[in-house]
């Protein structure tokens, strides 16, 4: 066996991206966007209440854990290779091309499943916003997919146009939908500790915290990987590392303290909606399956109350909910473009891939293809689907892709730099304890949810659609193991056709800056150097 290493170790290879374009605050700003903590709370925590109740807060404190581990291995690997193919090129290096292909798709597939709900969350609280309440509240109301189309359209122009400005519109709203957030959850809490939040109000409890009181695994499992997605986004920090300053150290530390931001905000956000609003199945509550995928609209009115004040209040809600959609969608497209450019650079994607605007320094052909393949699946699944429930279910299976490459390059951490782990006892614990940790973490909840999602009987079942085989044992398969496995598939089936029209970078051959230098497999790479056993 033989061990492959880049000529270049000081820095990746060249992309036409522009550097020193984001300090450490845009960076961490990115991250925290990429997640839109409003939008994502809005759209999921009501279906976390309905796995797990009244435990949701200890939900959002062990989604976490995973989470931390993960953006370790990121910045450990980053340190060594600040590529904006992240998961791509770092399990390329470690595992080979096959591996590093498939954890390319998991960013590329994760991002395209998104998209839908991202556009289809915006378009209606843009109605919402102005008192259309009659077609805000329908998902698949025409006008609601036109603008849903409209968002994806301007977004990735914004990202063709250049990541400053993207990072300077993420500033903007993510300072104004922190602030919002957090008059909305001092104001809950205030009013639930003065007795007037109403009857359906609970006070909060150290029982909330017992992860054992969740009723069963299985539920506890569903609710971990609904969290999963909560928290999912903060790698696009470091998917823009080769436009960074100090592209070694600052992504890496923009992806940790993302996470520890995020953490902060769930918590007290998670706390305040439950004591104000009870886990009731009426009125307000997060249980209601009405409110499920929208819990801010019916809680927004209940908080901020009437009269000008409250009118005021619950319509900034709902704008940042709506803006927190729409830059997610941007934050979105720029992992995506700059993943599906790096794999174009190391030909393991077509050539046309890898082009950058000689003016804006930026991914011309990755941007506008994302963009145009989001807008061509989201306008698909509003026409298969009369009630949006595909929607839902491309959201819950995009915890499986999620897990797999956010495992992946935990794992991918640990191997890499596995001859360098007893050096200290800092690198056993960062390079590769806490990565692999959280590797297997979060590859126990992608087998787990395949497992959960495969049948989808009528009594129980984590999916809102599924697929009768017209075959015996006619079974009833779950939508999201349908669009999970099936994303999977066509994966494989993509790098098989890819494979055998350009062998080379499977060959081994591509995934360097110069030529490559062939050394024997026995001698020990430095720390840092890149390589692919």
């Amino acid at each position: 066996m033989t061990l492959l290493t880049r000529q270049d170790p000081e820095g990746p290879v060249g992309k036409g991206l522009k550097s020193g374009a984001l300090g450490l605050a845009s960076t961490v700003v990115i991250g925290v966007a990429s997640t839109a903590p409003a939008y994502s709370l809005a759209a999921t925590l009501g279906f976390i209440v309905a796995f797990v109740g009244v435990q949701s807060p200890i939900i959002v404190f062990l989604a976490f854990i995973p989470m931390l581990f993960t953006a370790i291995g990121y910045q450990e690997l980053n340190k060594a290779d600040p590529d904006c193919g992240t998961t791509f090129t770092w399990a390329t290096r470690a595992f080979g091309p096959k591996t590093g292909w498939l954890g390319g798709w998991g960013i590329i597939a994760a991002d395209i499943l998104v998209m839908a709900s991202l556009a289809q969350v915006a378009a209606q609280y843009l109605f919402l916003l102005f008192n259309a309440d009659g077609i805000g509240s329908n998902a698949v109301d025409g006008r609601v997919l036109l603008v849903g189309i409209a968002w994806i359209a301007v977004m990735t122009l914004i990202c063709y146009v250049g990541v400053e400005l993207s990072a300077w519109l993420q500033k903007v709203f993510l300072v104004l939908e922190i602030i919002v957030l957090l008059i909305f959850a001092i104001t809950a809490l205030m009013k639930v500790g003065a007795g007037t939040a109403g009857p359906q109000a609970i006070g909060m409890s150290w029982d909330w915290f017992n992860p054992f009181a969740v009723s069963d695994f299985s539920s506890f499992v569903r609710g971990l990987v609904l969290m999963l997605f909560i928290y999912w986004g903060w790698d696009s920090a470091v998917a823009v590392n080769e436009e960074t300053a100090d592209p070694g150290k600052t992504p890496g530390r923009a992806a940790v303290l993302s996470t520890v931001l995020l953490l902060v905000t769930y918590v007290l956000l998670t706390l305040s909606s439950q004591s104000f609003a009870g886990v009731g199945d009426k009125g307000i509550g997060l249980n209601n399956s009405h409110n499920a995928s929208d819990i801010f609209s019916p809680l927004g009115h209940a908080v901020f109350g009437g009269g000008t004040y409250g009118s005021v209040m619950t319509h900034l809600l709902l704008f940042l909910v709506l803006t927190s959609a729409a830059a997610s969608t941007q934050t979105t497209i720029l992992p995506t473009a700059r993943t599906s450019l790096s794999m174009a650079v190391y030909k393991a994607l077509p050539d046309s891939f890898a082009r950058t605007h000689p003016r804006f320094l930026t991914p011309t052909v990755s941007t506008l293809t994302f963009g145009g393949v989001s807008i061509a699946l989201y306008a698909a699944i509003n026409f298969l689907g009369s009630d949006g429930s595909i929607i839902a279910d491309c959201v819950t299976a995009l915890g499986m892709m999620i897990a797999f490459y956010y495992g992946m390059t935990g794992f991918t951490c640990a191997w890499y730099y596995r001859r360098n782990l007893t050096s200290s006892p800092r690198n056993f614990v960062f390079q590769g304890l806490l990565p692999f940790l959280g590797g297997v973490i979060l590859l126990f909840a992608m087998i787990w949810s395949i497992k959960d999602s495969w049948l989808a009987p009528s009594d129980v079942s984590s999916s809102y659609t599924g697929w009768l085989l017209p075959f015996p044992p006619h079974w009833h398969i779950g939508g999201v193991f349908f669009i999970g496995i099936g994303t999977f598939v066509i994966g494989l089936v993509l790098m098989a056709l890819w494979r055998a029209k350009a062998p080379a970078f499977f060959r081994g051959e591509t995934l360097n800056a110069n030529t490559p230098t062939l050394v024997p497999d026995t001698e020990s790479a430095a720390p840092g150097s890149k390589s692919v056993v």
